[in-house]
């Protein structure tokens, strides 16, 4: 919906939609029409009925621009229409803002005020979400001769020409006509191609030895009505059509209900922030002031940083350096507060983060040894105080590779993974990271101490992996954001789940919310 400055006369008003890319350069010709709203006759208030519906990926920077446009003519040529302002954003944005309502001030024409927009995101636009169900059954048929009945569901998609596509089976619970299946996660985009209203038919059937499975019965339903909350929506009678073709009495063949269904995206749309914290004047360092280029340390905070401050609600950071002497006195610190300011490390954006790093470079003097686990306990701390969903940790951290304390570090990994929190770790320069790759437990679980990690929660990259050939900055940025950022979801819903943490409703529009926390 858009409001226009009030004139002398009214508009027939049409919004397009341009999205582009980060690793494209901001010019015109870089940019693609994706789509365009309908005409809405003689109003200053348009309220437009057309949706754009576009893929969102949480690991990635995607920027939009909307122009809107008075139409004079039937000509689809724009210069022969009145150009009324413009407005960029990101699709984070919207997604992430309070509510999943974003309002902005249009812009583009000098001297004048163009009024505002206002963009609202609906689930239907996001097929990457992933969903976590689980389902209960309850007096089932009999049909086992010498036992109960075995049973299994099966899912099956619906498709375009009315036919149906198997998405997902259950596992079998043996001679139980009253079975608990195991939570099972499915893509959405699976179980309904993104629509959630389309139907969605689940057979219910007795395991046989021999694979000649005996029907007990059906019930169909959709992603939205399985996304509901605890209700009589989420309780399906399994039906079975000879059984009640042949007997007048029949009513049923046993109920099925939902136990749970959780989609990731809904604990970004619920209010609940994010967190994530972080001799140069030489040409061979790792932290060279370049005036020409930004250094890997700076690249990496700004890829990861640009993308993951949408979704938090106050955009102030705590920023921390570890590794370095402090004046006065030199005193060798191993999590010092960017800012300088220990009573509140904060800083305002990742614009913000950056400028306190640059100026951090001009005033400390880096020094070994280099130890992780005062910065990650440092985290752990403030997550710890905050366990009940509403809030995820995020912690970045950039190093050279070179580590001081790897069982400290490991012992802090394990306990910060019962925590609501990840950790990014980004190797710059050309140093052996075998350390950081036995934190990142993709193949083996961190352990300390004869204790296993509860999650993985550590995520790590080499720079050196994603530097373009060509030069080409932003192309390495978007590259390594896009790796480094693809776990965050699946680690935060993790989380989410070992806590029987339900996902909060989205806030209403006008509702505001602030994060609680403004140090660390």
């Amino acid at each position: 919906s858009s409001s226009v400055e009030r004139s002398t006369f009214q508009f027939d008003i049409d919004v397009l939609l341009y999205p582009w890319f980060k690793l494209l350069d901001l010019s015109v010709q870089n940019m693609n029409i994706f789509g365009r709203t309908e005409v809405i006759d003689n109003t200053l208030n348009p309220d437009f009925v057309r949706k754009f519906v576009l893929d969102f990926f949480f690991e990635e920077k995607q920027n939009l621009r909307f122009d809107v446009y008075n139409v004079d003519t039937r000509s689809s040529n724009l210069s022969k229409h009145d150009f009324l302002g413009q407005m960029f954003c990101t699709l984070g944005e919207i997604i992430g803002s309070t509510g999943s309502r974003l309002e902005r001030t249009l812009s583009g024409i000098p001297g004048k005020k163009c009024g505002t927009i206002i963009f609202t995101a609906e689930e239907l636009s996001n097929c990457r979400d992933i969903a976590t169900m689980q389902f209960c059954a309850n007096k089932l048929d009999k049909k086992d001769f010498f036992g109960k009945s075995d049973p299994f569901l099966v899912f099956y998609r619906s498709n375009e020409d009315g036919t149906f596509t198997i998405c997902h089976k259950t596992e079998v619970i043996k001679n139980n006509l009253n079975p608990v299946w195991q939570p099972f996660t499915i893509p959405v985009r699976a179980l309904c191609n993104g629509d959630y209203d389309r139907t969605v038919k689940v057979d219910v059937y007795d395991w046989d030895r021999d694979g000649s499975h005996d029907f007990i019965g059906e019930f169909t339903t959709s992603y939205r009505e399985l996304s509901r909350g605890q209700s009589q929506f989420n309780v399906y009678e399994v039906l079975n059509p000879k059984k009640k073709g042949k007997k007048k009495k029949y009513v049923n063949s046993g109920t099925v209900r939902r136990v749970e269904c959780v989609c990731v995206l809904q604990y970004l749309l619920g209010g609940g922030g994010c967190f994530f914290p972080g001799n140069p004047s030489q040409p061979t360092s790792l932290h060279y002031m370049s005036p020409y280029q930004m250094n890997a340390y700076a690249m990496a905070l700004k890829a990861v940083g640009e993308i993951i401050q949408d979704y938090d609600s106050d955009k102030l950071f705590p920023a921390y350096g570890f590794g370095a002497k402090l004046p006065p006195d030199g005193k060798i610190s191993h999590a010092f507060p960017l800012n300088s300011n220990t009573e509140n490390p904060n800083c305002v954006g990742i614009e913000g983060v950056l400028e306190a790093y640059f100026q951090s470079l001009r005033t400390v003097q880096l020094y070994g040894p280099t130890n992780f686990a005062p910065v990650i306990n440092q985290v752990a701390r403030c997550a710890a105080e905050i366990t009940d969903g509403s809030q995820y940790f995020v912690l970045l951290m950039i190093t050279d590779g070179v580590i001081s304390d790897m069982a400290q570090t490991k012992e802090a990994v394990v306990n910060a993974a019962a925590l609501p929190m990840s950790i990014i770790i980004v190797g710059v320069g050309p140093a052996e990271f075998d350390a950081m790759e036995e934190l990142d437990g993709d193949e083996v679980r961190v352990s300390s101490r004869g204790r296993l990690a509860e999650r993985d929660i550590v995520q790590f990259v080499p720079f050196r992996d994603y530097i373009d050939r060509s030069g080409n900055q932003v192309l390495s940025m978007a590259r390594l954001a896009k790796d480094v950022l693809a776990e965050i979801p699946d680690q935060l819903l993790s989380f989410m789940k070992s806590r029987g943490i339900e996902p909060q409703p989205p806030l209403p529009p006008g509702t505001l919310h602030f994060n609680n926390i403004r140090r660390c």
